[in-house]
């Protein structure tokens, strides 16, 4: 991981002011500090808050949440299941996107990089930000977690009528954090090869979440990725 300090947007500094100051995110930052001098670590600095500065925190309409970012090399760019520009597809993405064309008839995508929705006001949040190369989980456990529970938190607290995607076990355990009688939770199993047939495959959610945001009277998310 290069030097950059990761830079955060003024809107989510406001709404996180708190974590900052709390004892788990200076261990959280000193662990981090202690990694970058012996390992790779994912994503890059610069890239690590990328979910929260490409969707403001009052700009948030839908969220989807991960586990940890990928762990090869230029894969992870900071958004949960997204993959940097000419990389190939992990399969879970792969499975993200057969529902995507079979829910919405949009064309197959050309690209892995999920920024055009981040940009709409998708968070597309990794419960861990970072990660060491070639070990998926291990930042898990560093203090990440509470961190992401708080932008959860935060997000159910201040704002109204989100649109939450939990796919899997792992994301709906956070399903606890949300206000439900404020926000509209839509949950199925995870699109990794072993589980997308128990649920996901056929979920509909991208046209169901449209349809939300839509009855909000709010503009709907354009899930394609061809432009």
């Amino acid at each position: 991981m290069n030097d950059v300090q990761p830079v955060l947007d003024d809107s989510w500094l406001k709404a996180l002011d708190e974590q900052f100051k709390r004892p788990y995110f200076a261990a959280l930052r000193s662990f981090l500090n202690e990694e970058k001098k012996q390992y790779t670590i994912y994503p890059p600095s610069n890239f690590i808050f990328a979910a929260l500065n490409a969707s403001k925190f009052d700009d948030v309409k839908v969220v989807i949440i991960g586990q940890d970012p990928y762990h090869g090399a230029n894969q992870a760019n900071g958004l949960s299941f997204s993959v940097n520009e000419g990389t190939k597809f992990p399969p879970s993405l792969k499975n993200i996107f057969k529902e995507l064309v079979r829910d919405t008839k949009i064309e197959y995508p050309i690209t892995g990089n999920l920024i055009s929705w981040a940009e709409q006001g998708v968070l597309l949040l990794n419960a861990t930000l970072t990660v060491r190369h070639s070990e998926a989980n291990s930042h898990q456990g560093k203090g990440w977690g509470k961190f992401t529970d708080a932008i959860i938190e935060q997000l159910s607290q201040k704002q109204s009528g989100i649109v939450f995607l939990l796919w899997g076990r792992f994301a709906q355990n956070k399903a606890s954090l949300i206000d439900h009688s404020k926000h509209h939770v839509l949950a199925t199993s995870h699109p990794s090869p072993f589980s997308a047939r128990h649920g996901f495959e056929g979920c509909s959610h991208f046209s169901k979440t449209n349809q939300i945001l839509i009855n909000q009277g709010l503009p709907p998310i354009d899930w394609s990725l061809n432009k």
